[in-house]
């Protein structure tokens, strides 16, 4: 039994530091000097470049949705060449008021109302039957886009073998009282690895549903209840033996999540849908020393495994500080002490004392944490996929 519980304890522990420490470690001296796609769309050259359906489904978006207009349009790519199809999800405040003024101003805006909650997929879904473009824009009514950012997703079609293409959220109004500077470190962190794994292999593991492209060829409805669509499409093209990379360049900017309780709801959802997406896509798992299996287990499936990781090197390490060694005592304190610091840092909160290392350790426990309610939540079985937004500008 001792024997076991050593095994459990340093496989648990082995598989947080693959997922957090070793395999970014591993991709960036493997990603060094390594060059992204230059198989590349000229934007100059207007007749060569893809006709662009960009779509969005919104509820009750109207604090952001005119701004998302406005930058959707201000862009370098031809305006005849895009189409913007909006969904609304039977929004009850004036965002299809303030849709239908830019109509006025631009004839590529489309508006479809649903009647009655529909969800996010539900309507991406229904807008894609709609869409005339080569190329599909996903993106968020809180996700801003600059100049060049339409372009920047669209560049890389000239190459045959790339069918997916996810942005670079950059974050803004960040502050000290809250988890939005933790969540940034977090985001920019994801956003490199997601970029080493294109170049390496192709494999980038799921776009950021904020903003993502993919060819409309390769886009097939979501499941009925499944709730992380960006994973889904992204898995799609890997499993066709297609390539998903991240740019870099496609820059587009959010409102990054300040309040935990905000995010914790956020992240069970995801949670909820990144089970969902692993029970789909097991498969890919599979040789896992090629590429997209090795990206799959080391970046998501040990991540989204870690609570129980966690709970197995804690139970572990306590059973064997009775029956072994002082060392196992030593490593049970050490991981006791590192999980009360969520706590005495929510007390140091209320007395407006903000220290980031302790943040930090709060943002990892809470993310676990929601990994594992969403868990039990997915065992249950998920009756809808209808979404509330996270609240805009926390």
């Amino acid at each position: 039994m001792v024997l076991l519980l050593n095994i459990v304890f340093w496989i648990a522990v082995l598989g947080l530091f693959q997922t957090y420490v070793f395999f970014p470690i591993i991709l960036s001296i493997l990603a060094k000097g390594k060059k992204q796609n230059e198989e590349i769309y000229a934007l100059n050259n207007i007749n060569d470049l893809p006709k662009v359906s960009i779509l969005l489904a919104a509820y009750n978006e109207e604090l952001v949705i005119e701004e998302k207009i406005k930058s959707t349009f201000d862009t370098s790519y031809p305006l005849d060449k895009i189409e913007f199809w909006i969904g609304s999800d039977a929004s009850s405040d004036r965002t299809e008021e303030i849709i239908k003024e830019y109509q006025q101003k631009y004839p590529q805006l489309k508006l479809n109302v649903f009647e009655g909650r529909t969800g996010k997929i539900g309507i991406i879904n229904k807008l894609a039957e709609f869409a005339k473009g080569e190329v599909f824009i996903m993106t968020d009514a809180n996700v801003f886009f600059d100049k060049e950012t339409i372009y920047q997703l669209v560049k890389h079609y000239k190459n045959e073998e790339i069918h997916l293409v996810g942005g670079n959220i950059l974050n803004q109004a960040l502050k000290k009282d809250g988890i939005s500077h933790q969540e940034k470190t977090y985001l920019q962190r994801e956003n490199i690895m997601k970029y080493q794994e294109g170049i390496l292999w192709g494999s980038m593991m799921g776009a950021f549903g904020g903003v993502y492209s993919m060819r409309s060829a390769s886009f097939v409805t979501v499941p009925k209840g499944f709730i992380v669509d960006d994973f889904f499409l992204t898995f799609v093209v890997l499993e066709k033996g297609k390539k998903a990379i991240n740019e870099l360049e496609a820059i587009c900017y959010e409102d990054v999540s300040n309040k935990a309780s905000e995010e914790f709801r956020r992240k069970v959802r995801i949670s909820i849908g990144n089970f969902q997406n692993l029970g789909r896509f097991k498969k890919t798992l599979f040789p896992f020393y090629k590429g997209l299996g090795f990206s799959f287990l080391s970046h998501k499936v040990l991540r989204w495994l870690g609570p129980f990781c966690i709970l197995l090197a804690i139970i572990s390490s306590g059973i064997l500080a009775y029956y072994q060694t002082s060392l196992y005592g030593y490593l049970l304190y050490a991981q006791l002490i590192l999980m009360s610091i969520p706590i005495w840092d929510t007390l140091l909160q209320k007395l407006k004392i903000h220290i980031f290392g302790f943040r930090f350790i709060s943002h990892f426990y809470l993310m676990n944490l929601a990994l594992l309610v969403g868990f039990f939540k997915y065992m249950k079985g998920v009756e809808n996929n209808i979404w509330t937004p996270t609240q805009r500008f926390q």
